[in-house]
């Protein structure tokens, strides 16, 4: 017996005009993934670029997140094409890869990450996203590429000279800004309100738009509404790191108070 496929929540609302937030883990750890879920999000952000997370714990927080219908994206290491493609078989519901630079390299990501017709990625099918081998060849073929996201991430000012030009890859979904890596590759570290950093954001979420891409970026609690209201269609807000220190912050505070 055939189960049907689980489509990604964030494409679907998306692709139905709606905007979509996500969470980000630092712990390399199912639990917390499973307890982000739990909280109500669209999609959990697992990240294989700056934690220590191997593909085993990164399979478990995707069961994790897949128990409570919540999506994850996994930015990846930059690699060889087996870091970008074994998220998607473990059934991520996309991958996002950091600091693209061209738009000769957003070709050759769609060309590892996308399925025949749009590119040449490597086809197992024995895996979770191809229900081990129970999903019929054709159709898993197809439905990998209409319903699982890639994801490249504009970091630094170089790519923004051939903006359109990546806008324009087929098999690429999203641009998703990073204004922390950016600001720093400008020379003001850290500053997520300077002008060029600012122009920026507007500039990737109008050229996404313009060729019918999806724009997202990260955001602070405050910074939703305007980022919603600027057109990104996908915000990550917050990250468990941040939650924690903030509440052992809190407490610590409350326990001084009294000693």
């Amino acid at each position: 017996m055939n189960c049907a496929p689980r489509r990604s929540v964030v494409l679907d609302k998306m692709r139905a005009g709606k905007k979509a937030l996500s969470f980000k883990n630092n712990f390399a750890c199912a639990r917390a993934s499973e307890l982000a879920a739990l909280s109500g999000f669209d999609c959990i952000w697992i990240c294989c670029e700056h934690v220590p997370t191997d593909f085993e714990v990164m399979e478990k927080q995707i069961l994790a997140c897949k128990a409570h219908d919540v999506d994850t994206i996994v930015r990846v290491a930059k690699g060889s094409y087996s870091d970008f493609v074994r998220p998607l078989e473990a059934d991520a519901a996309g991958i996002m890869v950091p600091h693209l630079m061209s738009a000769k390299e957003a070709k050759e990501i769609a060309h590892w990450t996308r399925f025949h017709p749009i590119g040449r990625r490597p086809v197992d099918g024995g895996n979770a996203d191809g229900q081990y081998c129970r999903f019929r060849f054709q159709d898993y073929i197809r439905f990998m590429n209409e319903n699982r996201m890639v994801i490249v991430q504009i970091e630094d000012p170089e790519p923004l000279e051939e903006l359109d030009e990546i806008c324009q890859v087929p098999g690429i979904d999203m641009i998703f800004f990073g204004p922390g890596d950016f600001s720093h590759s400008i020379g003001f570290p850290g500053e997520l309100k300077h002008p060029d950093v600012c122009r920026a954001r507007q500039r990737i979420v109008e050229t996404a738009h313009k060729y019918g891409k999806f724009a997202g970026t990260t955001s602070g609690i405050g910074d939703m509404e305007p980022y919603f209201a600027l057109g990104y269609d996908f915000l990550n807000c917050g990250a468990d790191v941040i939650a924690m220190n903030l509440y052992c912050d809190e407490v610590i505070r409350a326990f001084r108070k009294l000693s």
